[in-house]
């Protein structure tokens, strides 16, 4: 410290280790220099939230100017900006150590090895190490602070800078208490001279900050925060236009569930469902990764879009978390590993399978609406969340035979209408509920009535097989050829071949097909189509195996098994055929044909030139005038 030649004004030197964090803050790092208001909004009202807390345990605290609040003045065509508080302000003694040395040791090592890895720094890092109040250099060559502390025999300071070697600091009066933080905008910065443009910045940051933020004369922060009253205070009407305003959405949103713990944690939440899933949300899977409600401490928002808030699965809730027990200088880095973090989301993910297992329950029409938009996304959980899993397995729906299309079963539901010798769940999967229906694979279970789950959804074939039993009860495919359907086959009158003409049939199909197939049986599961394909025991069904050659093109596909109905009039001609005449080659074409129409079943017949040219020789054949 020096003095300057007799006079009131005393500068002050910066820390070498503060001249560099400077340089790396003004130069470096910050590419969104709009976040140098947040954050002089944040500690203008933090020292309003200071003098509010100090007030109820000491009354002789220096009164301020007119109501609590914040008021911004710009001028566009000086470049001015001031922003003044009426808060708890600072002493000489606060000033050095506020805004003249690193708030934490540690501050310049971590940024500087951010700038060696190129990082650029995030906006919502700026603030981690309390030296969030120098971004304000982004925008201006120097400042000007002018405060008085509440507390009494206080006196007015004013600290200026240019953001590089020194700083200054002389004794002023200042009539209440409070601060005025005032600068020259730089020309590149002009835009914050703006109104619209601050305005713009208020309600994208510090909407609900909990005092006024007046502009020109006019309060800017219109909307409340409503997460901090009570459910029998909100009004749906107000609910609605919050909404529409955190999620930029037209409609109304489905449903929505306020939270509010105090404990080891405490926290307030307010999370709406959208009627809709974003395109981008299905099919695009990396948008759900950087998404999450707006994380806010004390009423000041952290960060617009919280992913550490919720697991990934359930990040397309819309809303707001504000807590009391994280710093207002929190950085993504310390959410990350935040015991408290990891709290809040453990008590909110419980909270919103709660809510999501009480809409099916009692709306189960809005349980419905929403299942419909976001099952596929909930379903990822499975995967990935087994501290939930269960609850999860509770929240499946599926579509099944037994089901009007649209029309949901839970597993719980299905199992509770399986006969009793039934001892497995059954499922199969496609790509529509019409094409499952019209499936081969199914007639066996239409025939007796079995219930088949329909996985019509592209995420099912991916974690509906994790599952692996329900109520012990286990769940298969109906393509798995272990299925044991002699067990309780029963004659329909139509008799299959004899022994000693089924296995020439089976091994006519074996030395046709070749090794395209794996192998030919006689099957039980058919009713009235001639064959099927199925996959073997330990291979992928037929859905799995599409979704995986769609994201790895050069997949071999996988050999199946072609079931062989012994007792459909096709074979049994077939038979009758070979018999009569073994060289006939019409006998050959026929099997050719039938396994196309089997692959063309299964969605794998990848050329239709042979198959209809097939078709059409035999139609000839059929068509010959004896």
């Amino acid at each position: 410290m020096s003095s300057n030649n007799g006079s009131s004004v005393q500068e002050f030197e910066y820390k070498a280790e503060m001249k560099q964090l400077l340089d790396l803050i003004v130069h470096s790092l910050y590419t969104h220099p709009e976040i140098f208001l947040r954050e002089l909004i944040s500690n203008a009202s933090d020292a309003l939230s200071k003098v509010r807390f100090n007030a109820l345990t000491d009354q002789d605290l220096l009164e301020g100017e007119g109501d609590p609040g914040i008021r911004i003045t710009v001028d566009p065509k000086e470049l001015t900006f001031v922003i003044e508080d009426n808060g708890i302000g600072m002493s000489e003694e606060e000033l050095i150590a506020n805004l003249g040395t690193v708030a934490k040791s540690g501050t310049l090592g971590f940024m500087q090895a951010l700038k060696d890895q190129q990082k650029e720094l995030d906006g919502n890092l700026i603030g981690q190490f309390g030296v969030g109040f120098y971004s304000v250099f982004m925008v201006t060559d120097e400042v000007t602070v002018e405060t008085r502390s509440a507390r009494p025999g206080s006196e007015g300071y004013r600290w200026r800078s240019s953001g590089e070697g020194t700083y200054t600091i002389e004794k002023i009066e200042k009539a209440g208490r409070g601060t005025t933080i005032s600068f020259r905008l730089k020309e590149e910065s002009k835009e914050f001279a703006e109104e619209y443009r601050i305005e713009h910045i208020i309600k994208k940051y510090s909407n609900f900050v909990d005092f006024p933020i007046t502009l020109g004369g006019r309060q800017i922060n219109s909307v409340t925060a409503l997460w901090q009253r009570s459910k029998s205070e909100m009004k749906e009407e107000e609910l609605n236009e919050f909404y529409k305003f955190v999620a930029n959405d037209f409609q109304d949103p489905l449903d929505y569930l306020h939270v509010s713990v105090e404990g080891m944690v405490s926290f307030k939440a307010l999370l709406f469902l959208p009627k809709e899933a974003p395109p981008e949300l299905l099919y695009r899977q990396s948008e759900l990764e950087n998404r999450g409600p707006q994380l806010y401490v004390k009423k000041v928002m952290i960060q617009h879009e919280c992913r550490d808030l919720l697991p990934e699965y359930l990040r397309f809730l819309v809303g707001v978390v504000d807590t009391e027990d994280l710093s207002l200088n929190v950085s993504r880095e310390i959410v990350q590993s935040s015991p408290v973090m990891a709290k809040i989301r453990q008590i909110l993910t419980g909270k919103i399978l709660g809510w999501f297992e009480g809409l099916a329950k009692e709306q189960p029409e809005k349980f419905r609406t929403f299942y419909k938009a976001f099952g596929p996304i909930v379903k990822i959980g499975l995967n990935t969340d087994f501290t939930n899993r269960d609850k999860l397995i509770e929240l499946l729906r599926f579509e099944s035979t037994k089901t009007a299309p649209d029309e949901y079963v839970t597993l719980g539901q299905y199992v509770g209408r399986m006969a009793p010798d039934q001892k497995e769940i059954y499922f199969h999967s496609g790509s529509s509920r019409s094409q499952l229906l019209a499936h081969p694979n199914l007639e066996y279970f239409q025939d007796r009535g079995i219930e088949v789950l329909l996985l019509s959804d592209p995420v099912d074939v991916f974690v509906i097989p994790s599952i692996h039993e329900y109520e012990k009860k286990p769940l298969k495919s109906i393509e798995k050829a272990d299925i044991d359907f002699t067990k309780t086959a029963e004659n329909d009158g139509s008799e299959p071949l004899p022994e000693n003409l089924l296995q020439p049939v089976l091994g006519l199909f074996r030395d046709v097909l070749g090794d395209r197939i794996e192998d030919v049986v006689e099957s039980h599961r058919l009713v009235s189509s001639p064959v099927t394909l199925v996959s073997g025991k330990d291979a992928l069904d037929s859905q799995m195996e599409r979704m995986m050659k769609m994201m790895q093109a050069d997949m071999p596909a996988g050999k199946k098994i072609l079931e062989v109905n012994t007792s459909h009039p096709i074979i049994r001609n077939l038979s009758g055929m070979y018999m009569a005449n073994a060289a006939n080659p019409l006998i050959g074409t026929v099997i050719r044909q039938l396994y196309d129409a089997a692959l063309l079943h299964e969605g794998g017949l990848d050329s239709t030139t042979e198959f209809l040219s097939r078709m059409n020789e035999l139609i000839e054949a059929a068509t010959l005038q004896r």
